[in-house]
């Protein structure tokens, strides 16, 4: 078998795996849900216990899960017997990691951690174990194999474990009504947090180079303020300053193709009326979204009275590294 087969095949078990573990998903994971939710509601936290591999699957959730604004922890299964309970508080939850749900180090813990008020959930392939006997809330990770040849390295349930976590921390998320500036508030720094917490006033042209033109204007006039300000585009408005219509080099060319007399037009001609636009306190990942969806490369910006007040060009944003 080559290599390239090989990753395959690892991807088609792994794939296998996690569907066989989205068809066991039953109310078990409501229950969880709600647990998490209701302890974090009473200002409790998660937290997440694991022994190896499944130990470095809890680690990866419990960023998650923080990063989501669901506090989470990590408690050292062995440290934990030795003064490291002291982490946990009455109202937790704990999130308990083991595939064969008889590990040891964990089984050891239970009777430490049954002496807090606290509720269990484990995340396990054998809903017979010791470990899911004594939680609260199992959740199935069973997976028919692993990717492994000798089905013994943790692949396939491992992946399941993480997926698991994932849908726990978005369900949880939702549950809680967790918004993108609350998601942005966690995330102030790199590319997200400048996509998140910028708004569109901070990313706009503005001024000489912000295209604005009255819609009575000829073409020929509107190409030299275009020039003027090195847009590719002008915000077009009618008397009373509200936006009109935009119009782009590119709607030059098109109608410059069939009309002579183009230069001499007014630009309520031959303008594109109701432009796509943006109000100015919009956050700058808006319109990110905006330009992914739409075939523009400029947007132009509004105020709350519909006045043209500034422009957001494509161009501009890798070097705002803000896509």
């Amino acid at each position: 078998m080559n290599h390239l087969a090989k990753a395959r095949e690892v991807f088609d078990i792994e794939l296998a795996a996690l569907k066989a573990v989205r068809a066991l998903l039953d109310k078990s994971f409501a229950r969880a849900v709600e647990m998490v939710v209701e302890a974090l509601k009473q200002r409790g936290k998660i937290v997440i216990i694991g022994i190896g591999k499944s130990g470095n699957i809890g680690a990866k959730i419990a960023a998650t899960l923080t990063s989501t604004g669901s506090t989470a922890v990590i408690l050292n299964s062995v440290d934990a017997l030795h003064g490291d309970l002291g982490i946990i508080n009455d109202g937790d939850v704990i999130l308990a990691l083991s595939y064969s749900g008889e590990s040891e180090e964990l089984l050891n813990l239970l009777p430490a951690l049954k002496r807090f008020s606290v509720k269990i959930i484990s995340l396990t392939g054998n809903l017979k174990s010791s470990l899911a006997r004594h939680s609260d809330v199992s959740l199935n990770v069973k997976v028919p194999k692993e990717a492994c040849p000798f089905n013994l390295a943790p692949t396939s349930s491992t992946t399941a474990m993480l997926v698991m976590g994932d849908a726990l921390a978005m369900a949880v998320l939702e549950a809680r009504g967790f918004t993108q500036k609350d998601f942005a508030k966690y995330h102030p720094s790199g590319a997200i947090g400048r996509a998140m917490l910028l708004k569109v006033g901070d990313i706009m042209r503005t001024g000489n180079r912000n295209a604005v033109a009255a819609e009575n204007l000829s073409v020929k006039e509107a190409l030299l303020v275009m020039t003027q300000a090195k847009s590719g585009s002008l915000a077009v408005v009618n008397a009373r300053g509200k936006l009109a219509g935009v119009f782009t080099d590119g709607d030059f060319r098109r109608h410059m193709a069939s009309n002579e007399n183009l230069l001499v037009q007014p630009l309520k001609s031959v303008m594109t009326p109701r432009p796509i636009c943006i109000l100015e306190n919009a956050l700058a990942v808006e319109a990110l979204k905006i330009f992914n969806e739409r075939n523009i490369d400029d947007l132009i910006v509004v105020n709350a009275k519909n006045e043209p007040v500034g422009l957001v060009d494509s161009q501009d944003l890798p070097k705002l590294k803000i896509v």
